[in-house]
């Protein structure tokens, strides 16, 4: 005869009785999916595609980093790198580490600036802009030196007197002054 409720539970591990592991076919497709999601974003917030679902109007993006620079003294063009490269126009992107918006703000220097909501395009631009003019004050106008503080925080920046050998802020400023060039 066959296995009885207990023997069937205990043979399939806590699974309902008569249930089988799935096949490769369920696995595959169960990754693709995840795999999909991650690369496209969904409705929780993000993927990892520039210009993905959740990225701004560029023409309204434009004019949000246009206003911003007049008002806070620092290029248009340095914004819009940084934007690129912190959430590549996504203003619901967050961070391992718990940035988020378009400049990728931290909690603490977000309301340091006043953007209550990291969330709000405006916001964010605008705090994230006055937090880059006050870097290159602080390091009287070298943009490779306000861009690794962005990054790593003024403390490594500090404590390196550069660009801390960290590879990601060392590819960070690369990146964004070579897209400086180039605009």
């Amino acid at each position: 005869m066959g296995l009885d409720y207990e023997q069937d539970c205990s043979v399939n591990k806590g699974r309902f009785p008569g249930a089988r592991e799935p096949g490769a076919g369920v696995k595959n497709l169960v990754l693709a999916s995840l795999f999909l999601a991650a690369l496209y974003g969904c409705s929780g917030g993000g993927g990892f595609l520039p210009s993905g679902p959740h990225s701004m109007d560029p023409l309204a993006l434009h004019r949000l980093v246009a206003n911003a620079s007049v008002r806070n003294g620092v290029s248009a063009n340095l914004i819009s790198s940084v934007i690129d490269a912190e959430s590549g126009g996504d203003p619901s992107a967050v961070s391992r580490a718990g940035a988020a918006g378009l400049m990728q703000l931290m909690p603490d220097t977000a309301l340091q600036y006043g953007a209550t909501n990291r969330f709000d395009p405006f916001a964010n631009v605008d705090a994230g802009s006055r937090y880059l003019r006050d870097l290159l004050n602080r390091y009287h106008h070298n943009v490779s030196l306000a861009l690794a503080a962005y990054n790593a925080g003024p403390g490594a920046v500090d404590a390196a007197r550069g660009i801390p050998s960290f590879p990601e802020t060392r590819a960070y400023v690369s990146r964004i002054t070579a897209a400086l060039r180039t605009n």
